[in-house]
């Protein structure tokens, strides 16, 4: 893999990394740290995937992955200090969408990441299940019931 197509990889991923990685940590720190481990891990394994669809799926999929073994290291449980959110440089097209999103952080994680992969990124049930390791039936009911956490938190009147 050349130069040029590792930067290529990181402009057009990065961005879902990153955002994937804040909805998981709630910390800016950690998830640039788990952007990197991503991107050496990409770039080491020099993998051909059969199309971009596969590509972007099998990065997803890591990040999910270095994040929930981060979330899990003894380190983290005993060190971790959050950044707040605010500090994330998270770009908003309207105020509703920053309330919206903030809402979304505000959910318990496992209700978070589906969303997030589902309306941010735009996977499928099914996509979403295979990057997080649950069924698909299990992403469908983590959707409706995160759905309805944002309808309780956000008011009736806001469509989610």
């Amino acid at each position: 893999m050349t130069k040029n197509d590792m930067e290529l990889l990181y402009d057009k991923y990065s961005g879902s990394v990153y955002r994937l990685a804040v909805s998981y940590c709630k910390n800016t720190a950690d998830a640039e740290d788990i952007v990197q481990e991503v991107f050496m891990k990409l770039f080491s394994a020099d993998m051909d995937f059969p199309d971009e669809r596969s590509e972007k799926a099998w990065i997803m999929t890591v990040t999910a992955n270095k994040c929930r073994d981060m979330l899990r290291s003894l380190a983290y449980k005993c060190f971790h200090h959050s950044v707040a959110l605010e500090d994330a440089d998270l770009i908003y097209e309207t105020p509703e969408e920053s309330a919206v999103y903030h809402a979304v952080m505000g959910l318990p994680p496992k209700y978070r990441i589906v969303i997030h992969l589902y309306y941010y990124e735009g996977y499928s049930t099914a996509e979403t299940a295979k990057i997080i390791g649950i069924s698909e039936t299990a992403v469908q009911t983590r959707l409706y019931r995160g759905r309805n956490l944002l309808k309780k938190s956000l008011g009736e009147d806001v469509c989610v």
